[in-house]
């Protein structure tokens, strides 16, 4: 892969996580402080990921895979994307902002499967080299949440009164504008399968990936995917307002410390992957899930502040060991035609369904434990995602077979 290719790819990963980490860390906290919505309507908002989810791996069926460059889908729904965040920046009323917040979340959220498209297709050995580009993804999301604390302030106890977390939306609409624009000079990802071919009702929807299933590890992994979102959904919702709540000074900056996290254990998986294999990497990443929430149960800003900090740190086992481990092997899963349709099928699996159910869960064991002076039972909070990740654990340990996924020189 040439230089000027690798270079751009960095760029557009740093930008399409940059964007996400803007808005959607704080977005609990700016729902709950500034629109007063409720507990319900907050897992209602953060839900729209999931449908967005949903709908992703059947546009990007239909559309990448078949008929029009990866590049170029990318940058109209980018430019749309700005647009939606620009209102959304004015909106001051939650039925409203549900609305905006739905129809952005149904455009943003294919483009995952797509930057991981154009990435994998200028590479060679995707298993050895996507790691290095997807890094700067994890980038962008640290610069974002820095920015939001200790640049603008917009996350601290006065400010947030302010109302001064909407701005979070106008920093993510101008950054989506210009993802929007460089998408266009990005590599040219035509789509692999022919469009001339005949359509049934499978391809149609986008379907093709389904095929996978024949494969019962690839099912197990895809069940695992569904059920391991439940808990990630209790610590997108609830992270940020948990520490806001207890009285942590720049969360929002302090979270980034599991992105910085992410970059160390993005750059040591190939060596773990190639080291232990593939069960033993997602093994590792679900008893770090387990871990983390545990430490959030009975953690507190005071004494035992550096379980909170450890837990947060977590995130880079959580997430690369588990997710990006997961991208690589779904890769090495698909045909050559269908890879677009597969990244969209996982995201499927972990954004959508599962996160759909995490979210509505975590809603109502939050509302569960509600205090009337407004506050949370957060000891008891964290320790139903804790046993959800053990379950998992165990769920995946006896039925996934060991397998080996090369990782080429």
């Amino acid at each position: 892969m040439k230089n000027k290719v690798r270079a751009q790819l960095c760029f557009m990963m740093f930008l399409e996580f940059f964007i996400w980490g803007a808005w959607f860390v704080t977005l609990g906290t700016f729902l709950g402080n500034n629109l007063k919505a409720t507990d319900g309507e907050i897992a209602l908002a953060f839900s729209t990921q999931s449908w967005g989810a949903i709908i992703a791996p059947f546009v990007i069926g239909i559309i990448a895979d078949r008929y029009f460059n990866a590049e170029k889908i990318l940058g109209i729904l980018h430019l749309l994307g700005a647009v939606l965040m620009y209102f959304m920046y004015q909106s001051s009323v939650f039925d409203d902002f549900y609305i905006l917040v739905l129809a952005y979340m149904i455009l943003y959220m294919p483009t995952l499967a797509l930057v991981n498209s154009v990435s994998f297709n200028q590479m060679k050995n995707p298993a050895k080299e996507f790691s290095m580009v997807r890094v700067f993804g994890t980038a962008g999301w640290i610069i974002a949440g820095l920015s939001i604390s200790y640049v603008f302030s917009w996350d601290q106890g006065e400010n947030i009164g302010q109302g001064l977390l909407k701005n979070t939306f106008l920093m993510t609409a101008i950054a989506s504008l210009v993802l929007g624009v460089f998408s266009f000079t990005l590599p040219k990802t035509p789509p692999k399968a022919a469009s001339s071919e005949k359509l049934g009702l499978k391809e149609i929807l986008g379907l093709d990936s389904l095929s996978l299933f024949k494969d019962k590890n690839f099912l197990i992994f895809f069940v695992s995917s569904v059920l391991i979102c439940i808990p990630l959904a209790f610590y997108y919702q609830n992270a940020n307002p948990f520490l806001v709540e207890i009285g942590m000074d720049n969360p929002t900056g302090k979270m980034t410390l599991g992105q910085i996290s992410e970059i160390a254990f993005m750059l040591l998986l190939p060596y773990f992957f190639t080291k232990f294999g593939f069960k033993k990497t997602i093994l590792v990443a679900m008893v770090a899930w387990v871990v983390r929430y545990l430490l959030f149960a009975f953690g507190d800003v005071e004494e035992l502040g550096f379980m909170l900090i450890v837990g947060i740190a977590l995130h880079g086992i959580c997430y690369d060991f588990f997710f990006v481990s997961g991208q690589i092997y779904t890769d090495s899963k698909a045909g050559e035609k269908f890879k677009s349709s597969a990244q969209g099928l996982i995201t499927l699996a972990t954004y959508g369904v599962g996160m759909l159910i995490g979210f509505w869960v975590a809603g109502k064991i939050s509302t569960a434990y509600l205090l009337e002076d407004g506050k949370h039972i957060w000891e008891t909070i964290w320790m139903y995602p804790a046993g959800f990740a053990l379950a998992v654990f165990i769920l995946f340990a006896i039925f996934f077979k060991t397998e080996k996924i090369e990782y080429q020189s």
